[in-house]
């Protein structure tokens, strides 16, 4: 079987592709690692059709000036929206973490329209948490019933990080919200003790409606999410690794598990 290839942008204040990489290359991808510069200059000898993956990583793209991701999204529309449309043409997927995931809903190719190519309409936000700066600590995730995107495919619960100060997932009217879920685009949202869907700090560290931690496009190829499956990838990672050492040796780890399935679901 040919590998999936796999493009990651790197620089420019972006600093998760190390782990990223790794996450990809361990179920079985073939990674490259390309410079922002080169890809806006076309300099790259690949087009991004020529990948089945696009991997927008964490970090503080431009360092996050006016807003978290709005540089970022601001150049990909203007170098390389005909390259993201072909890739997205050709069946490619695309998965936005945390800064990643601020810069597809600026490029809006999250949440997308509701039917039909990518228009790069901006149709929501990823605004300040309500409890204001940066937090940083470990949260869970549940995937929503109703999401059908290859991303999520044999994914329902997840322990995973979550460190940022603009997370709140923000759309025009509660009715928007509502139709989001019913076509089956929300596919995280964060859960409290008890396994349900939660508004409350800390379990949802931003504040986000209705526990929003995750979305897809209409198509289910794009995924972005909040926090960080790049950095669960080996049991130790996780900080009660100590007292459920057992537990945690006996499955794949949460962030393993989504890109696993975003190479390998149909």
């Amino acid at each position: 079987m040919t590998a999936v290839r796999v493009l990651i942008p790197v620089g420019l204040g972006l600093n998760c592709e190390d782990e990223t990489a790794a996450a990809f290359r361990m179920v079985g991808a073939e990674v490259d690692l390309v410079h922002l510069t080169d890809l806006f200059a076309h300099r790259h000898p690949r087009r991004l059709a020529d990948y089945q993956v696009l991997a927008l990583v964490g970090g503080f793209s431009y360092g996050d000036h006016v807003a978290g991701g709005l540089v970022l999204a601001t150049r990909l529309r203007a170098h390389l929206r005909q390259d993201l449309s072909d890739l997205l043409a050709g069946g490619g997927r695309v998965l936005g973490i945390c800064n990643g995931f601020q810069t597809l809903t600026r490029l809006g190719l999250l949440p997308g329209p509701g039917a039909g190519p990518a228009d790069f309409v901006p149709r929501a936000a990823l605004t300040d948490n309500d409890r204001l700066g940066y937090r940083d600590a470990w949260v869970r995730v549940g995937v929503d019933r109703r999401c059908t995107s290859p991303w999520t495919r044999g994914v329902s619960t997840l322990e995973l990080p979550s460190r940022h100060g603009e997370g709140k997932f923000v759309l025009e009217s509660a009715e928007a919200l509502d139709r989001l879920e019913h076509r089956g685009q929300v596919a995280f949202r964060y859960l409290d003790a008890a396994g349900k869907p939660t508004e409350a700090w800390p379990e949802n560290p931003s504040g986000s409606p209705r526990g929003v931690a995750g979305v897809t496009d209409a198509s289910g190829q794009i995924l972005g999410l909040m926090p960080h499956p790049d950095a669960f990838l080996y049991p130790w990672h996780h900080p009660d690794f100590a007292r459920r050492r057992r537990q945690l040796e006996g499955q794949e780890p949460g962030g393993l598990a989504l890109f696993r399935a975003g190479i390998t679901a149909p």
